[in-house]
């Protein structure tokens, strides 16, 4: 039997530095000569540098956020960040984030402390970031939307500084911050104006973490509703931040087109960070688009000549039902890459015509981007996420984890230098993911005979939504929770706006009529938008699928047989 296990390159373990500032409740890391890894045990990747570093792993540290430092030194007068009429240059980009290492580091904060970021994009955004990093603090992203209860538990990890702006400067978050010191971006009633920091003797010190000290904490949700924090080291950012070199091998010219690099949403998502780092360090423009009441895509393309972006599948099908109706012009466009949940055969085709280089990334939180289709290979295989990074390892495994062969589908499992070290303070979650220094991705699929990766569902009943990974298990507790609700069931649906659109089914408490607009109001308010189903329907009974569990599958076909 054929073992698919794609080896991009040969792996060496490094021995790593017991870091005073690991993961609570995680286990000391071993050395190569040590017993294998426990279940427990966040993973180490095994690499000794980054890629194309030429030079031992210690060096992977300075890689971020040193390489960035020195990238901005060696073009000062070039344009980082373009935002509406305003030009950031990389000059003004280093002295930025200088001046707010300097108040930073007024307000006590140094390796190892913990900042919460949640602000508006902006350059100073980016620079209060990295300004974090070059201090050796761990950075806690806190994307929006979340709940105040979500939100005290982001803030809830040992968070000593909060950083936000005028945009973000709720109650809720205010709320949620204290004993926190809050500092801002511009004046904002009771914190600590980073800004208002006077030029002075700036110069940026040395980086002061090591490979193995946290760097970032980025969120994923939880199997309890409640956010997951994903565990990012200073040498996994570093790997991160060279990882566009080894896609060049994969896709000739890809790092090209970040020339004129389309940045939206937010820097709290990691893959908006790793595409920053083609851009930056290349030599690129970051282009902040402003609002004009147009949808992005396409027009922000057209009106700022944007050479690439990543994008979530809603928004190019938006865009691509756009071009059928209007003429908009695209051709700037040199990699559009789309992410965040499974695109169509159909529709990728449609995209190759209308759009040419499209790409497809497959990745998650707790792992980056694991594998990229380019447009040729997207036109001859459509249903393939493509081929794994250089230094990515995927291995295909039964549900005992024994490799299956070639074409047979089974639980798709990584391993290369990117991946998370563990979940924050989630000992029992770690161990359910990091094995053997191989995370379990929860995802189905198989391998071609070309290496090509296929995917073909999950293993844990999530929906994908906005690129949001969104568990049906705490929508159903929550709905179950109201008195009107005696059962309750939720699934997913493919959904062209959304990506995946959750739709929940519920059985009426005895005498009770549920209230679906009662209901809805619920579950936002409890979980927050993104676990609002599209749907709610309610029904006298379940069918039992033949293992005897609840079949969602046909509850779909019987009720809602158009979302199929």
């Amino acid at each position: 039997m054929n073992d698919p296990v794609i080896h991009a390159t040969h792996h060496e373990r490094a021995v790593p530095h017991t870091p005073p500032h690991t993961p609570p409740d995680t286990p000391p890391r071993t050395t190569p000569d040590a017993a294998p890894h426990t279940a427990l045990e966040p993973h180490t990747a095994p690499h000794t540098a980054p890629p194309d570093s030429g030079g031992p792993y210690e060096q992977a540290v300075d890689a971020f956020p040193h390489l960035l430092l020195e990238a901005l030194r060696g073009a000062p007068g070039t344009p980082a960040f373009e935002q509406g009429d305003r030009i950031v240059s990389r000059g003004e980009l280093l002295e930025l984030i200088g001046r707010m290492a300097g108040a930073m580091r007024e307000a006590g904060l140094g390796p190892g402390t913990g900042v919460a970021i949640r602000t508006g994009l902006s350059p100073e955004a980016f620079a209060a970031q990295m300004a974090a990093h070059v201090l050796g603090c761990r950075v806690v992203s806190v994307r929006p939307g979340y709940t105040p209860r979500q939100l005290a538990d982001v803030l809830g990890v040992d968070v000593d500084a909060v950083v936000l702006d005028r945009s973000t400067a709720t109650p809720d978050l205010l709320e949620a911050a204290r004993p926190a010191t809050v500092l801002s971006l511009g004046p904002v009633p009771g914190a600590d104006d980073l800004l208002a920091h006077s030029p002075g003797d700036d110069r940026l010190p040395d980086v002061a973490a090591r490979p193995d000290d946290v760097a970032l904490l980025t969120f994923t949700s939880g199997s309890t509703g409640r956010p997951k924090g994903c565990v990012l080291t200073y040498g996994a950012m570093a790997a991160h931040w060279c990882s566009y070199r080894g896609w060049s091998s994969i896709a000739p010219g890809f790092a090209d087109s970040f020339e004129r690099y389309l940045l939206f949403g937010t820097l709290s998502s990691l893959v908006v960070l790793e595409f920053l780092a083609p851009c930056l360090l290349g030599g690129g423009t970051a282009v902040i688009p402003e609002e004009d009441g147009r949808p992005l895509f396409p027009y922000a393309i057209e009106r700022h000549r944007i050479t690439g972006a990543i994008v979530t599948v809603p928004r190019v099908c938006r865009m691509l039902d756009l071009l059928r109706e209007e003429r908009v012009d695209v051709g700037s466009l040199r990699a559009l890459t789309v992410s965040g949940s499974p695109l169509s055969p159909h529709r990728l085709l449609e995209a190759l015509d209308r759009l040419g280089p499209v790409h497809v990334a497959y990745g998650a939180t707790e792992a980056g981007i694991i594998s990229l289709l380019t447009p040729g290979e997207g036109r001859d295989t459509p249903t393939s996420v493509g081929r794994p990074h250089p230094r990515v390892e995927i291995s295909v495994r039964d549900e005992e984890g024994r490799p299956v062969g070639t074409g047979r589908t089974g639980e798709i499992h990584v391993r290369g230098p990117f991946l998370m070290a563990g979940y924050w303070n989630q000992p029992e979650e770690t161990g359910d993911v990091l094995r053997d220094g191989w995370l379990r991705t929860r995802d189905l699929g198989h391998l071609d005979e070309t290496g090509l990766l296929h995917l073909a569902g999950r293993t844990r009943d999530v929906i994908m939504v906005n690129a949001i990974v969104v568990p049906a298990g705490p929508i159903e507790r929550t709905l179950t929770g109201h008195p009107d609700v005696a059962e309750a069931y939720v699934t997913g649906a493919p959904d062209e706006r959304t990506g995946e659109a959750v739709h929940a089914f519920v059985v009426p408490a005895p005498g009770r009529t549920p209230d679906h607009a009662a209901l809805t109001e619920l579950v936002r308010a409890e979980l927050g938008a993104d676990s609002v189903p599209r749907t709610i329907t309610t029904v006298s009974s379940v069918p039992v699928a033949p293992s005897g569990k609840p079949d969602k599958r046909a509850l779909l076909e019987r009720h809602l047989s158009s979302v199929l």
